[in-house]
């Protein structure tokens, strides 16, 4: 691997995920050991030439020598073309830098719902993006209810199969009705809140796939698939009491989200 030096990369010190691929660009070799600094810590002096709002939206990499700055997908190339030269072209080529954009902006502008900062206290937050928040609130739903889907079949015999798009209602049913009571409740948290509860869904989904996969070595056991899932549907639950903490929106949203799900369960049971 070949250092980028004299290059300064910014990273949010209130997002964790920041701060560990930042951290691993340092610890591989791929920017100077002081190669990395927390916006949070810049003063405005250090570097006049930074949009600073720009900067907290998309990861700023700062030329030292030069003073010139890069945003976003840009910084992350310019990183990787001087470690890896043999991409330089593939990094150059119109059509993948928009992709890897519109990809890099959908994690940057949900990365506070993806994995939740431990604190806000910033004068400068990350700008909020509806489309991207709704793109993510989609994707998330579409997975996790195509894996739900597959994993529904095997608990034949505990709970009834039903059609090909149960799972695909149930869990768009409770985007709809988590949003209307947040909306009563705490309506300008609304889609911080909806997007942490689906990367709780996402999550649980992603985790019943080791189980689903080894389905074909273990055949029919529909006990221990069930209470499996249980032991994930209780994780995903400690993990929504954790987050409705850090949001600081009370029990009320927890307790609506095990209502409906129990309520969904007793439909499926009994009618």
């Amino acid at each position: 691997m070949i250092t980028l030096k004299n290059h300064t990369i910014l990273y949010d010190a209130e997002c964790p995920m920041c701060k560990m691929y930042t951290n691993a660009f340092v610890q591989a070799g791929l920017l100077d050991k002081s190669g990395r600094e927390a916006y949070q810590q810049l003063s405005p002096e250090a570097c006049p030439m930074v949009d600073r709002q720009r900067a907290v939206n998309e990861i700023a990499l700062i030329d030292q020598e030069t003073g010139e700055v890069t945003y976003g997908v840009k910084s992350l190339f310019k990183i990787f073309g001087n470690a890896m030269p043999v991409f330089k072209p593939l990094f150059n080529f119109a059509p993948f830098v928009w992709v890897m954009g519109k990809l890099y902006s959908f994690l940057s502008y949900n990365r506070r719902v993806i994995i939740p900062s431990i604190g806000d206290t910033f004068t400068i937050q990350p700008t909020f993006k509806l489309k991207y928040r709704v793109t993510y609130l989609i994707f998330a739903w579409a997975v996790t209810s195509y894996i739900l889907t597959h994993y529904a079949g095997l608990l034949q015999g505990v709970v009834p199969v039903g059609s090909a798009y149960r799972e695909y209602l149930i869990c768009g049913g409770q985007i709809f009705f988590q949003g209307i009571i947040i909306g009563l409740t705490f309506n300008e948290k609304k889609w911080e809140y909806l997007g942490n509860m689906m990367t709780i869904s996402f999550g649980g989904a992603l985790l019943l796939l080791p189980m689903l996969l080894l389905s074909g070595l273990l055949g029919e056991q529909p006990i221990v698939y069930a209470g499996y899932f249980m032991l994930i549907a209780g994780l995903m639950f400690l993990e929504h009491i954790r987050r409705s903490k850090l949001l600081n929106i009370g029990w009320t949203l927890t307790i609506s989200w095990a209502i409906y799900r129990a309520i969904i369960l007793l439909i499926i049971l009994f009618i």
